[in-house]
């Protein structure tokens, strides 16, 4: 306050003498000195009513000079009034009153702008000459915020902008030029001497990212990124959390648009259940849900430290959410039933599955049988007869025409779906007698020479009004980033012991995208299916394997001269690429760009009731066995030739 009492009174003063030029002729002088601690008491009562102490110089910001200027028109405005009201003898030249203000207005924002520039550290950011050069791509409100804190560290130095906007070509921002378009990346770090480069792009498409990044790949230097967009809208992170280029920058895609009032619709207040909730897709299932506030999140799994790890994140993150954390297996009926009867769930997202191809392959055919096939049957049943609304199945692009026993095993899963969807639908339920079910002749070993597949799962409760059967949903898509078993965890493992990196052939291709995105798509399509479509996320391009190894060893700052790729030939059941849709199948457009609905072939009520007589067997086949019976359930499989 002192600082503006005393600006107020070197602008009454300065307004005079640039009045006169400097030459102020006694009399004014007089009555300058007269009026002067009028204006100082005046103009500090009305400093102090309008707030302008509240506030922290060191971030004085467009809304405190906002207050300033309304403090110094209601003080001009003010002093003629008060010497007209109090009849002072008085004659105030009217430039005064003109000049008065701007000078006022210069003293008290110049003195707060110069104190924050101080206090961060930018106020010689000019001649600043100590700290490694940098360069930052992008010109856009996050480039010019890095810029500005970078500028109060010490270790940087920035030394300009490239952006492919015409318009900013040349401008400085923040003290800082525009010094030309992206392309012109690896002429300008070799005239500066830079080999750093920040991308602060976070609001653009991934391929425009994708572009920035391979430029600086092409001009050798070190690359750096911000953290995402909808981190740094959320406030989670701030603009300054520099970290490397990962390789969701290179692969990953454009933000999910989800229907968020149809998910909090579906899930806000309601008990969802997450097989497999300790995997990959099943884990972020679940932090998405809890998004949502269900009234209980139930987490079943099969592996005891897969359930701990996400039981403790959980209780850390979401410390008001009522998760309870079950340990169980899909094929453990007494378990399943024990769980619906207790909790009854509404949603039931089922991610519990054997998904490694090779590992399925051989040794564990039947395994892979039962666990993907009778597991899901036993846990659909399940929520069939308690009266679930909706079941979701996560299935694979791997069972479109399946080579291998893990993708035919995922495509008998969506048939069972698919039949308990269509004789629901033929024969609503509601009401059926189910009193010669039990647990174990449903669960365990289910009796299908004399019942339908709709008898089997018929509800053990009473259904709510207007229930007509639980709408079974599977959602396909391909591989997702840094999964378990995947190939990038492969690949960081190789690199970091040094090399090869083993690529099975040079031309298989994958689809790829986020463990993020393919929760929350998986999520939308549970959320708008009606019942018995199988939804198709969009995968984007395929990825060739080669290409995301080159990018990896790059990533890590390594050449392919010191880490070598060898290609050791495809492994049991792998193809060279990948398909979304079986060659019978089209597809329909959906409301949502990224989800489409794919025609699969009917299954049959007598072919469905066979296909569970065979899985719910207590036998065990061999490999052999169990791909010859694969074949006469999916006429598509084409098993690969096992090596010797």
């Amino acid at each position: 306050m002192l600082h503006d009492v005393a600006a107020a009174a070197l602008a009454w003063a300065g307004a005079y003498l640039l009045r006169f030029n400097f030459e102020l002729p006694p009399a004014f002088a007089i009555e300058a000195g007269q009026t002067l601690v009028w204006v100082v008491l005046s103009q500090g009562l009305i400093f102090w009513s309008l707030g302008l102490y509240r506030g922290v110089w060191r971030y004085a910001s467009v809304n405190d000079l906002r207050r300033i200027v309304w403090a110094v028109i209601l003080g001009t405005l003010a002093i003629p009034l008060m010497f007209w009201m109090a009849r002072f003898d008085v004659v105030l030249p009217r430039s005064v009153l003109i000049i008065y203000p701007l000078l006022l207005l210069i003293l008290m924002g110049g003195g707060r702008l110069t104190y924050r520039l101080w206090k961060e550290q930018t106020l010689f950011a000019d001649i600043k000459w100590r700290g490694e050069p940098v360069l930052i791509l992008g010109a856009g409100d996050a480039a010019v915020s890095l810029a500005r804190e970078l500028a109060r560290n010490p270790s940087w130095r920035v030394v300009g902008f490239l952006d492919d906007d015409e318009d900013k070509s040349g401008t400085i921002l923040n003290g800082v030029r525009v010094l030309g378009r992206l392309d012109e990346l690896a002429n300008t770090v070799q005239r500066l001497g830079v080999s750093q480069v920040i991308v602060a792009m976070p609001g653009v498409s991934h391929r425009e990212r994708r572009r920035a990044i391979g430029l600086c790949g092409q001009a050798g230097v070190r690359v750096l990124t911000v953290p995402a967009f909808d981190d740094l809208l959320s406030g989670r992170v701030s603009i300054s959390q520099l970290r490397a280029v990962e390789l969701d920058d290179l692969l990953g895609r454009d933000p999910v648009r989800l229907d968020e009032a149809g998910l909090l619709e579906q899930l806000s207040g309601k008990i969802v259940l997450v097989t497999g909730a300790g995997g990959s897709i099943g884990s972020e299932l679940c932090r998405q849900i809890a998004r949502f506030s269900p009234r209980k999140l139930l987490l079943l799994d099969a592996g005891e430290l897969a359930l701990y790890s996400i039981g403790q994140e959980m209780s850390r993150k979401y410390p008001n959410l009522d998760a309870v954390y079950l340990a169980g297996d899909v094929r453990d009926a007494a378990r399943l039933e024990q769980v619906f009867s207790e909790y009854r769930p509404v949603v039931v997202f089922h991610a519990a599955a054997y998904k490694h191809v090779p590992l399925m392959e051989s040794e564990n055919a039947w395994q892979a049988v039962r666990n993907n096939v009778y597991g899901t049957w036993c846990v659909a049943a399940c929520a069939q007869r308690h009266c679930a609304e909706k079941f979701v199945l996560i299935s694979t692009d791997k069972a479109v025409n399946p080579t291998n026993v893990m993708g035919a095993t995922k495509r008998l899963a969506e048939m069972v779906c698919q039949g308990l969807q269509s004789f629901f639908h033929q024969q609503p339920c509601v009401g059926r007698d189910s009193s010669r079910l039990n647990t174990n002749s449903v669960g365990m070993n289910p009796d299908l020479q004399n019942q339908s597949v709709a008898e089997c799962a018929a509800p053990s409760v009473k259904p709510q009004a207007g229930w007509m059967g639980t709408k079974f949903i599977v959602v396909r898509f391909g591989n997702v980033l840094g999964s378990t078993g995947s190939v990038i965890p492969k690949f960081r493992e190789q690199i970091a012991s040094g090399g090869p990196l083993t690529v099975t052939h040079p031309d298989i291709t994958r689809y790829f995208m986020t463990i993020p995105e393919a929760a929350q798509l998986v999520m939308q399509a549970g959320y708008m299916g009606k019942g018995g479509e199988i939804f198709v996320l969009d995968m984007g391009e395929p990825v060739r394997i080669v290409d995301l190894a080159r990018d990896m060893i790059r990533l890590s700052g390594l050449s392919e001269d010191e880490i070598k790729i060898e290609f050791i030939g495809l492994r049991p059941g792998e193809k060279l690429y990948e398909e979304l849709l079986a060659d019978d199948e089209n597809t329909l457009p959906t409301p949502h760009r990224k989800l489409r609905i794919a025609q699969a072939r009917p299954v049959s009520d007598d072919e469905c009731k066979g296909l569970l007589s065979w899985v719910g067997e207590s036998n065990v086949y061999a490999d052999e066995a169990v791909r010859a019976r694969l074949k006469q359930w999916i006429p598509e499989y084409a098993p690969a030739p096992t090596p010797r």
